[in-house]
């Protein structure tokens, strides 16, 4: 069942979290990953709070891929994990992934996703959410053991784990809401579409 089956909308994203939660949620949309140097955009923000960049980041998606396609809705998104201050991007090897892990053992890690919904090269609509993520104590065996069952898909994670997976099992506690969680606000997401579908 397709719930809003006229909308001619762009993911502008690579993504199969996102992917799958619009699938799931009956949208209508086509792939269309946006081609931008993430780093520099982030470099060139300093230190800038996480929110900040996040949304730096789904904007420049959006609109890198909106003005390529007029007239099209076009969704981009991007999710940043920060904890005890430090800033995190995805793990680029296995040996990086456990050098997160073993940072994140006993801490509390914000996790903040961004929706961004532009047309025609201008951004229409933007959503933030922050989810607070209470990671318990990791020994190094366990790290180890994670890592040999989820790596490399946990790569493509930028707090190293996947919610619907076994990556539930590194937290005590989650505040905050699932699909934020999985990289994607979604229900304002679908309300936004709402409002703005053709």
């Amino acid at each position: 069942m397709t719930l809003i089956p006229s909308l001619p909308l762009i993911l502008a994203s690579q993504s199969q979290s996102r992917r799958d939660m619009l699938t799931a949620a009956g949208v209508a949309f086509e792939a269309r990953p946006a081609h931008i140097n993430e780093r520099a955009l982030e470099a060139a923000l300093g230190d800038a709070d996480a929110a900040i960049i996040a949304v730096a980041l789904a904007e420049a998606k959006a609109l890198a891929v909106s003005n390529t396609a007029p007239g099209r809705l076009v969704l981009g998104s991007d999710s940043l994990v920060v904890c005890a201050g430090r800033r995190f991007d995805k793990p680029q090897h296995i040996e990086g992934a456990a050098e997160h892990l073993r940072y994140f053992s006993g801490r509390v890690m914000e996790l903040t996703s961004v929706a961004a919904l532009a047309r025609d090269g201008a951004i229409i609509r933007r959503h933030t959410a922050t989810a607070r993520l209470h990671v318990r104590e990791l020994s190094e065996e366990y790290i180890a053991q994670y890592l040999a069952a989820e790596w490399p898909e946990v790569g493509y994670c930028v707090g190293v784990f996947r919610i619907e997976g076994l990556g539930v099992n590194l937290f005590d506690r989650i505040e905050g809401d699932y699909h934020t969680i999985l990289g994607m606000p979604l229900l304002a997401v679908l309300g936004a579409l709402r409002e703005h579908s053709l």
